[in-house]
């Protein structure tokens, strides 16, 4: 049997081969939403990639032979390293076939790598975002992943661990909550929901398009202020708010953004966003011209699924139901505007936050999805 070889891309068709190669690893999975190519191209390119405001990274691809067995990325978030003092490796695009000597062959050059740069460790996995696709699909394989969520082989899990990577905090979840305002949790909500609003001068509003870098600028704010609670979590910073955000701007529907006031204060933020995943499972990426007749014929598909993907309230307003507020006003607007069910992820299996509010309108885990790290010998 040849070996296998791992090396860095350099060429543009070797970049083409490095995106295009998880087509390979998916064709016949029915469950896998193929990602835009456009968007990928942007994501993996240093002059217009929003991760390298604050990163660096390099490609490698993996090949036995003629043929293309595998892909990963490894790069340093300088952001992260400013957080906590030193370098990390993260990983991501880990793709590969059903053979555990080519991920070994991958991990392997990933720990080369790092410590070519004198990084501490390797951890992921996170596709040069925080958001998109992170983390390896440990449960929940009976459904199509919603927006920002990804979707793996079961086989990942054990090469990671086989390797010697560990679970690396907690697991993501995906929860899924039916939006019918007539079961007994949601009324419950909404009853609560009354009295907090007879008591408390909070304010649920719309976000506000015309004044987006301001809502950026809050934005980024309740996501680090709402979250500094939780052990190793890192800064976010302005680009990785816009990286979350302007990709979006062109679907999102601003009364399905919610923000929380306070005396004119923004304390709290749950941003829905459509599924578009439900369209985007259909266009095959757009990889070649031909598929532009698909995303013709679903251009104007309306998904029947609303993706939330944080919610956060300042830690002083914790205990004054403002959470409870957000959680109602969305099942009110999704339920008006005809959603049948809304997807809130990806959430910390022990967020005290999310955990008692999502399991009190209902919601049902869907997915689960696991963060890895493994520790590098000096």
């Amino acid at each position: 049997m040849n070996a296998i070889e791992v090396f860095p891309v350099r060429t543009a068709r070797q970049r083409r081969t490095f995106l295009t190669f998880p087509w390979r690893i998916y064709r016949r999975d029915p469950l896998w939403v193929p990602p835009l190519l456009s968007e990928r191209a942007r994501t993996i390119d240093p002059a217009r990639g929003l991760f390298f405001k604050n990163g660096y990274a390099e490609l490698f691809l993996a090949r036995r032979g003629r043929h293309f067995v595998g892909t990963i990325a490894c790069a340093e978030d300088k952001s992260n390293t400013q957080a906590k003092g030193r370098g990390e490796c993260m990983i991501g695009f880990f793709e590969c076939v059903n053979d555990y000597a080519v991920a070994e062959a991958l991990f392997g050059q990933a720990t080369e790598w790092a410590r070519r740069h004198n990084l501490a460790n390797l951890y992921g996995t996170y596709n040069l975002d925080r958001e998109e696709s992170r983390g390896i699909l440990i449960e929940g394989r009976d459904r199509p992943p919603a927006l920002y969520c990804g979707h793996t082989p079961p086989y990942y899990r054990e090469f990671f661990e086989r390797y010697g990577f560990h679970k690396d905090g907690d697991d993501g979840l995906a929860y899924a909550i039916d939006v019918n305002l007539n079961t007994p949790e949601i009324q419950h909500l909404m009853r609560l929901a009354d009295r907090i609003r007879q008591r408390k001068n909070i304010t649920i509003r719309s976000g506000n398009l015309a004044d987006i870098e301001g809502e950026i600028d809050r934005i980024l704010e309740l996501q680090n202020r709402g979250l500094a609670h939780f052990p190793d979590f890192t800064p976010y910073t302005r680009a990785s708010i816009e990286a979350m955000i302007l990709p979006v701007l062109d679907i999102i529907d601003p009364d399905l953004v919610l923000f929380a006031d306070v005396d004119g204060k923004t304390v709290g933020w749950f941003p829905g966003v459509p599924n578009m995943n439900e369209v985007l499972i259909h266009l095959n990426g757009l990889r070649y011209p031909w598929d532009y007749l698909r995303l013709l014929r679903y251009a104007r598909h309306k998904p029947k699924s609303l993706a939330v993907k944080s919610v956060i309230v300042l830690p002083e307003y914790w205990d004054t139901g403002v959470g409870v507020l957000l959680f109602a006003e969305m099942a009110r607007r999704a339920y008006a505007k005809g959603y049948q069910w809304v997807d809130l992820s990806l959430t910390g299996e022990n967020n005290p936050d999310t955990f008692p509010l999502a399991h009190r309108m209902g919601a049902k885990i869907y997915k689960r999805y696991r963060f890895y790290r493994k520790e590098l010998d000096k």
